[in-house]
């Protein structure tokens, strides 16, 4: 690439973050992950839009360092040769001067970056590195960089995050405040986390236009994938139907599948560019903890805002779909896993683990004023704490609060807006 149009480039990059301004900006959580001294390059990986630029520019900002900037995913770049990233590095520091920072943007869509990186770490450089893509930067660091790097996973917004952006206090729990906190959950249950959907108005063509980026970008282009279509398909019956429990020989036959390896690759594919989000089944058997698989979308906007969405009316799937979010937020820093609970005639939607021990067992339902409804989720609290002994169990609700005892066991109920708040919950 000629080597004054790649200045230019690096220029207006340069640039356009600096302008960038965010309505009602908000302190991010996984900030406080980012270790700006550390030798380890800090990699920050999402799925497409969920604010990684923000939150790396934040924290380089706060810090009062000087920089380099570069991304990748840049139309410009598309054609950005391995060798090239020297002149990419000789290009910043003519422009900055001396740097011992550097900040790339969806840096994996260049070939062998991870060298590139390796090196500059060995410089004894501070990097911070942002992807789209969970498994391949996993495996291309583990391989190439020994452990020299430090993984953050960034979600889109949590509900606590949509009260800070919206100006909603989640304390005191006065009378007010639980009201104005109902209102809002009310619309993040409809309207989801993603940060810039918080100020466009046409939600529909938002939320499109990232999906398909996901499936061309994230997906086709990367894997090579010849069949776009039939990946297409399943990944919209998917959102359509999750969360949901993954049948593989039953999607093989509805999407006329007849190779075993196709169908894993495309969930693969799914997974790696965050579209969807898996879970494993609890038990304490190993071969059925790999076998078992639950899958649920990214956020609940690819539920109900993009074309042929048919989820979105169903108000339980959101919201346990918000409930699997918010604890595999949590989990970062508790160094737990989550699992769902499954047994003959009686369900549970999540149990954290730590270890071989249970730390907690998570109920999800919408409403629970009918009586039916209100034994099974009762009865799937007692299944999972009995099997598990666990006494931290929780039946999280819209808006219904109350202590139940059932067959010895204390169930905690609660309304979605004030456990989502609580992080000690």
């Amino acid at each position: 690439m000629d080597k004054e149009k790649l200045k230019q480039i690096i220029i207006d990059q340069a640039d356009e973050l600096d302008t960038r301004t965010i309505p009602n900006l908000c302190h991010r959580k996984e900030e406080d992950l980012v270790d700006l001294h550390s030798q380890l390059a800090q990699v920050v990986i999402g799925v497409r839009r969920c604010g990684k630029s923000t939150l790396c520019k934040n924290v380089l900002q706060k810090a009062a360092v000087k920089f380099g900037y570069v991304n990748y995913d840049d139309e410009r770049l598309v054609e950005l040769k391995t060798e090239e990233l020297d002149d990419i590095l000789m290009t910043l520091y003519q422009i900055h001067g001396d740097l011992d920072y550097f900040f790339f943007d969806e840096i994996q869509n260049i070939n062998h970056w991870e060298l590139f990186i390796n090196r500059l770490l060995r410089q004894g450089k501070h990097l911070l590195i942002t992807g789209s893509n969970s498994k391949l930067l996993s495996q291309d660091l583990a391989t190439h960089l020994t452990g020299r790097h430090s993984k953050i996973e960034l979600l889109p917004f949590s509900f606590a995050e949509f009260c800070n952006y919206n100006k909603v206090a989640t304390t005191p729990l006065t009378t007010k405040n639980r009201g104005l906190l109902a209102r809002c959950f009310d619309q993040y249950i409809a309207q989801g986390g993603l940060p810039e959907l918080l100020h466009e108005k046409n939600s529909l063509g938002y939320v499109n236009s990232l999906y398909e980026s996901i499936i061309t970008q994230d997906i086709k282009r990367r894997f090579n994938v010849k069949n776009i279509e039939g990946l297409r398909l399943l990944s919209q019956h998917l959102l359509n139907i999750s969360p949901a429990i993954i049948n593989k020989p039953n999607l093989r036959k509805l999407f006329e599948m007849k190779s075993p390896i196709t169908m894993d690759n495309y969930l693969s594919y799914l997974t790696q560019a965050y579209l969807i989000l898996p879970i494993k089944k609890f038990s304490n058997k190993s071969s059925i903890r790999t076998q078992s698989e639950k899958i649920y979308a990214i956020d609940v906007a690819m539920m109900n805002k993009r074309e042929n969405a048919l989820a979105g009316n169903n108000l339980g799937w959101r919201l346990e779909t918000i409930v699997y979010l918010e604890l595999r937020r949590r989990i970062k820093y508790t160094n737990e896993d989550i699992y769902y609970y499954a047994v003959q005639k009686s369900e549970c939607d999540f149990v954290t683990t730590s270890g071989n021990s249970v730390t907690g067992i998570y109920q999800v339902s919408y409403d629970i004023s009918n009586a039916k409804t209100r034994k099974r989720e009762i009865s799937g609290c007692v299944s999972a704490a009995n099997a598990t002994n666990c006494n931290n169990v929780w039946l999280i609700t819209n808006s219904h609060s109350e202590t139940i005892e059932a067959n010895g066991i204390k169930i905690q109920c609660i309304p979605a807006y004030e456990w989502l708040t609580n992080c000690k919950q």
